[in-house]
């Protein structure tokens, strides 16, 4: 009795499982065969212009003859083709790619079946590597749909369509990797990973789910030695990518929310000297003069928890979300400073493409001191280093001039690098230097909290456990 038990409940379990579980398909054949004439591939032409000298030889940097035999160089052009692929949403012939396929191009070619037709760029957007293209011919086209991108889940089945080395119409399937990965390839980075072989060529093409939906435009991969697909590839989500196409169609440009802060992670360190419970939101390094940050009092050193009623869990979510709150509006942000919550409203200005940022950054010696206890030599900020490294005029601080191996800010700053801060409180000088960390030690302090310019001129907050 007891094995027929066991039997049965093995068999109900086994009936739930196929119940409640999606069966893997026989065959992407049928989805391949309704969603193939959707896809396209394109190829661009480019005119680069270079300049080749007549004779056969070159001149060592700094000759005068160098410059003599310039009036000798020939100007010579030729024609860069490149390749990728794209898919319809309407249709009239609207195309979507990425932007890095199309950009500089001087024609464009999309090829659908058997068909080939010029195209015109509608709208392009570097930020997100997304554009729209408008083919130019009255033929009627079958479009594919947008699916919800934030419904796919790790696991899940994902087909892919492209151009891969110009070999079009070809499927790939695999699964869904992994979700909001960032690879520092734009400004908005959270890609879709998927195994599904993606190669050269296939950038633009879509994602499908099994429903036939789009769920992401496919943009790049990891080839280590620019080998072929390893099953790693990258793709924009559909809901992100949704609004920056309908903008594209409507305006021929994106019209994003712009706050005017640099910003950088909430480290553990970082947290523990603020009094936060734990690491969260984006900290401000630098605001932007004249920005919509700085015209509501947003300082250096705040850190936004908040944003329109939005929690910023990390630094990577606030960008994103300030670029899809619309532009002008009124928006409250939530606020920690000096240990404690405060709210401050703005009016959100625009992201321009040519977006030019001034840092709102805060004299002047060459006699270098040790600094014993952090095993750094640093000296005053002069003018010559203002002038050289055209920093603000009101810039105060040291610079670092030497930092032994065994200093516990050895992995954290550069040589060249100069500190404005310590525990939040400014440094004008290497007195002011030494007195904070003198204060900071004799306090038993665990935590040092430096603002520091590195030699890309950006405000950075850097903290440090000290032993």
């Amino acid at each position: 009795m007891k094995l027929v038990s066991k039997i049965l409940f093995f068999l109900i379990v086994i009936n739930f499982s196929f119940v409640h579980s999606k069966p893997v398909p026989d065959s992407f054949a049928d989805l391949a065969d309704k969603l193939m004439p959707s896809v396209v591939n394109i190829s661009t032409t480019q005119t680069v212009r270079t300049t080749t000298n007549q004779f056969p030889f070159q001149f060592p940097p700094g000759s005068p003859f160098g410059e003599m035999f310039k009036d000798f160089e020939r100007p010579t052009e030729r024609k860069a083709s490149s390749l990728g692929s794209g898919f319809i949403i309407d249709t009239k012939g609207t195309v979507v790619t990425n932007n890095h396929v199309i950009s500089g191009a001087d024609d464009i070619l999309v090829r659908v079946g058997d068909k080939e037709f010029k195209a015109k760029v509608v709208g392009a957007d570097p930020y997100m590597d997304i554009a729209v293209l408008k083919m130019e011919t009255k033929d009627k086209f079958t479009p594919v749909s947008f699916g919800d991108s934030d419904k796919a889940r790790v696991g899940d089945w994902a087909v892919a369509i492209g151009n891969p080395f110009g070999l079009g119409g070809t499927v790939t399937a695999g699964i869904i990797s992994a979700r909001n990965r960032d690879i520092n390839l734009t400004r908005y980075d959270d890609f879709i990973q998927t195994d599904a072989s993606i190669n050269q060529g296939n950038s633009g093409g879509p994602l499908f789910n099994l429903k036939g939906e789009v769920i992401g435009i496919n943009t790049a991969i990891i080839a280590p030695g620019q080998s072929g697909s390893i099953g790693i590839g990258f793709a924009i989500p559909a809901n992100a990518a949704s609004n920056v196409i309908d903008q594209l169609i409507k305006f021929g440009e994106t019209k994003r929310g712009w706050l005017g802060v640099r910003i950088q992670q909430v480290t553990k360190e970082i947290a523990d000297v603020e009094n936060l419970k734990k690491p969260q939101g984006a900290l401000v390094a630098s605001v932007g003069e004249n920005s919509p940050a700085d015209k509501a009092g947003i300082k250096a050193g705040d850190i936004i928890l908040n944003f329109d009623g939005k929690k910023i869990d990390t630094m990577r979510t606030l960008p994103k979300v300030v670029a899809s709150t619309e532009v002008g509006k009124s928006v409250e942000l939530k606020i920690w400073r000096n240990k404690r919550l405060i709210s401050k409203r703005l009016v959100l200005g625009r992201l321009e493409s040519s977006e030019e940022f001034k840092d709102k950054k805060t004299k002047t010696v060459k006699k270098v001191v040790d600094i014993d206890k952090l095993k750094i030599a640093v000296r005053d900020v002069n003018s010559e280093d203002i002038t050289s490294r055209n920093l603000n005029k009101k810039t105060s601080g040291v610079v670092i001039t030497e930092i032994s191996s065994r200093s516990p800010l050895i992995n954290l700053l550069s040589v060249n690098d100069i500190i404005i801060e310590v525990q939040k409180s400014p440094i004008k000088s290497t007195s002011d230097l030494k007195k904070s960390v003198d204060s900071f030690f004799k306090k038993g302090e665990k935590t040092l909290l430096l603002t520091v310019i590195n030699k890309n001129n950006q405000r950075r907050y850097l903290g440090v456990k000290i032993n």
